[in-house]
C-alpha cells in the first residue's frame, strides 16, 4: 500500500465519521424544510392532504395574502408578529437580568450555596410539559394557587378572582412562565463564564477602592461579554420560536394578547386547514430569524474586532 493511499484513507476518516450526522440532518431538517417551501407556493387545503403534490400551484399568492396588512389574514399575522417581538424582548431581558444577578450573587462562598444552585436549576431541568401544565393549574381562576395567594392570603388584588389565562392577563401569565423556565439557563451559562475570571482582578479592584457595582461594571460584565452575546442570541431564538409553552398553557386558541407567531402559524395550518398560507408564514418566519441572526452576528463580530484592534 502506497503512502499516498494511506494519507487518502486517513484524510477521509473525519468525513466518514460525519456522514451519519449529515444524513440525519438531511432527513430530519433539510427535507421537511424544502417540502415546506414547496407547499408555500401551492393552494394546499384539506382537500389535497392525501396527495399534496396535486394541489394547485399559486406562485407567490400565499405570500401576498399573508403580507397584505389591509386584509384580515395579514393584519392578524402582523399583530401576532408584534406581540411576539414584545414578548421576546421582555422574556430575554428578564431571563438575562435574573440569571446574571443570581450568578454574580452565587460567586461568593457561603453555607448552602450548592443546594441553592441546585434549586435554581430545577425549572430548567423539569420537562416543559409537566412544568407548564402545573402553571396552568396554578393560574386557574377558582382554585388556582396564584389567586389563592394574591387575593385570599396577601390581599394584593381586591375584588373577584382574576382570569389569568384570558384577555390581556394571558400575556403576563405567558411571560411569567417563560421567564421562570428560561432564567436558570442564563444563570448556568453566566456561572460557567464567571469561573474564568481571575480572582486577582477583584482583589486589585478592592485595593483601588472599587465598590461592588464598579467591579460588576468594569470587570464582570466585560469579562463575560462574549458569552453574553451567544447567550442572548440563543435565548432570542428559543423564545421567538417557542411553541410548547403557549400551546400547553392555552391550548389551540390563545387570547389575542398572547397570540405568539408560532401558535398563530399552527392555527393557520392545522385549525383552518390552510397549509399553503401556513407554510408561507413559516418560510417568512425562517427568513426573519436568519436575517436577525446574521445581522446580530455581524454587529457583535465587528464589535469584538474593534475591541482587539
Amino acid at each position: 500500500m502506497s503512502l499516498k493511499t494511506v494519507r487518502l484513507r486517513r484524510s477521509s476518516v473525519p468525513y466518514l465519521l460525519l456522514l451519519p450526522a449529515l444524513l440525519l440532518e438531511l432527513l430530519i431538517h433539510l427535507v421537511p424544510m424544502v417540502m415546506g417551501i414547496l407547499m408555500s407556493f401551492r393552494q394546499l387545503t384539506q382537500f389535497f392532504i392525501r396527495d399534496w403534490s396535486r394541489a394547485p400551484w399559486t406562485g407567490r399568492a400565499n405570500y401576498e395574502l399573508v403580507l397584505d396588512v389591509n386584509r384580515p389574514i395579514g393584519e392578524a399575522l402582523l399583530r401576532s408578529f408584534l406581540t411576539t417581538c414584545l414578548f421576546t424582548l421582555l422574556s430575554v431581558g428578564l431571563c438575562w437580568l435574573l440569571g446574571t444577578a443570581a450568578a454574580v450573587f452565587m460567586q461568593e462562598g457561603f453555607r448552602g450555596r450548592g443546594l441553592l444552585r441546585a434549586l435554581f436549576l430545577v425549572p430548567y431541568a423539569l420537562p416543559v410539559y409537566a412544568a407548564v401544565i402545573t402553571w396552568a393549574f396554578m393560574f386557574q381562576r377558582d382554585n388556582g394557587l396564584v389567586n389563592h395567594v394574591l387575593h385570599d392570603q396577601l390581599g394584593l388584588i381586591g375584588g373577584e378572582h382574576t382570569f389569568w389565562l384570558l384577555g390581556d392577563n394571558g400575556f403576563w401569565a405567558l411571560l411569567t412562565v417563560s421567564v421562570w423556565k428560561g432564567w436558570p439557563f442564563a444563570f448556568l451559562i453566566v456561572t460557567a463564564a464567571l469561573q474564568n475570571i481571575p480572582g486577582e482582578l477583584y482583589e486589585a479592584a478592592v485595593l483601588d477602592g472599587a465598590g461592588i457595582w464598579q467591579q460588576i461594571r468594569r470587570i464582570t460584565l466585560p469579562s463575560v461579554g462574549a458569552v453574553n452575546q451567544v447567550l442572548v442570541l440563543v435565548l432570542f431564538l428559543w423564545t421567538f420560536n417557542d411553541f410548547n409553552t403557549p400551546f400547553v398553557l392555552f391550548g389551540k386558541s390563545a387570547p389575542e394578547a398572547a397570540d405568539l407567531i408560532s401558535l398563530h402559524i399552527y392555527q393557520s395550518s392545522f385549525v383552518t386547514w390552510n397549509f399553503g398560507t401556513g407554510s408561507a408564514m413559516s418560510v417568512l418566519l425562517l427568513l426573519f430569524l436568519l436575517l436577525v441572526t446574521a445581522g446580530y452576528l455581524l454587529v457583535t463580530t465587528r464589535g469584538r474586532r474593534r475591541e482587539h484592534a
